[in-house]
């Protein structure tokens, strides 16, 4: 496989950790008085102070609510954290077994890292939801197994990850940028219906504990499209010959394969019964989001009509953690972040 070495002393002196992103010479040694790519040290310091811990969010009211919810809105419950429980838990190897031995920048190789640890707190997150709440552990872990859309989803998801991850691993470049674009679409695309789901429920006063379990969740997931967005742009920039007008196509089409796919797994599990989530807005929302993905990686939109403005209005003001704008939630944890960095540094 052509995976970077551990420690490597053959190795030019240079000014930086590595001599590139990708196929670069690098020793192995994590100076961070030494950065090549400086935006990846602002990233880790932003991942640490956003760390937060599970079982401090306050689900107790939920656990009662759970059981008076609407038969549509436990569906769309159940189905929608059953589908976030398999993306975190393929996620917690996917970054580190399949990115992360190629990526010769030990400055980014701490953020691929952190972001798998992320995904495995976000698993114990599921965990305490379900044990909490739920009157069907078993039936929700075992869903993805016996749903057909919930597996149509997980299938394709898994599918592209084995198809990209062992030729990128094998040394392939072109597999390398479909990799850091399938991972785009996992943390920026497939995940948000199911956000939005538990959001709806908390613009009722229902399951406002799950919502804010949610919220951290998101918070993460926020770095993580940041750091495959950048570690994209780098790429593009250092391999410009190698985004020829078929792989910009092909990354297009990817792309609007994620907004298929998550459109319909919206309309899915909402099943055209949840005020606040009308198929036209599950549409306008998802495209919303692949323009969002496409922006962030210096690529054109998908949906110009539809623009880079959040369609469903309500969205921002529940995931955000600007106090001003999440009064709704009554749990004692708050906000565990013990410092800011500007969004604009990335």
């Amino acid at each position: 496989m052509q995976i970077k070495k551990l420690f490597n002393y053959d190795c030019p002196l240079h000014k930086g950790s590595t001599t590139s992103i990708i196929n670069g010479c690098t020793e192995g040694i994590i100076n961070l008085n030494k950065l090549s790519y400086p935006w990846a040290y602002n990233l880790w310091e932003m991942m640490l102070a956003n760390t937060w811990f599970p079982r401090e969010v306050d689900l107790t009211e939920d656990a009662r609510q759970y059981r008076q919810l609407l038969p549509a809105e436990k569906r769309m419950y159940d189905k929608a954290l059953s589908q976030l429980i398999f993306m975190d838990s393929i996620q917690t190897n996917n970054t580190p077994d399949h990115v992360n031995p190629w990526i010769t920048a030990p400055e980014v190789n701490m953020c691929i890292v952190r972001q798998a640890y992320e995904e495995a707190l976000h698993s114990q997150s599921y965990a305490v939801m379900v044990d909490s709440i739920s009157l069907n552990t078993d039936e929700i872990y075992e869903m993805w197994r016996v749903d057909a859309n919930l597996r149509k989803k997980n299938e394709f998801i898994g599918n592209v990850y084995e198809e990209w991850g062992t030729k990128a691993l094998n040394g392939d470049d072109e597999a390398k940028i479909y990799m850091i674009v399938a991972n785009q679409c996992l943390e920026g695309i497939y995940f948000y219906n199911g956000f939005a789901s538990f959001y709806v429920l908390a613009r009722a006063g229902k399951m406002l504990g799950s919502a804010q379990m949610i919220r951290f969740i998101q918070r993460d997931e926020v770095t993580h499209t940041l750091l495959f967005a950048n570690i994209f742009k780098e790429i593009k920039k250092e391999f410009p010959d190698l985004f020829t007008p078929e792989v910009i196509k092909n990354i297009k089409d990817m792309l609007y394969a994620a907004y298929e796919l998550e459109r319909d797994w919206g309309w899915y599990i909402t099943n055209d019964e949840i005020l606040g989530m009308s198929k036209e807005l599950i549409d306008r929302f998802t495209q919303y989001l692949a323009n969002k993905r496409a922006q962030a990686m210096g690529l054109d939109l998908l949906f110009p009509e539809v623009g880079l403005k959040n369609p469903i209005s309500w969205f921002d003001g529940f995931s955000s953690f600007n106090e001003q704008k999440t009064n709704f939630f009554e749990g004692n944890v708050v906000n565990y972040s013990k410092g800011s960095l500007n969004l604009d540094d990335f």
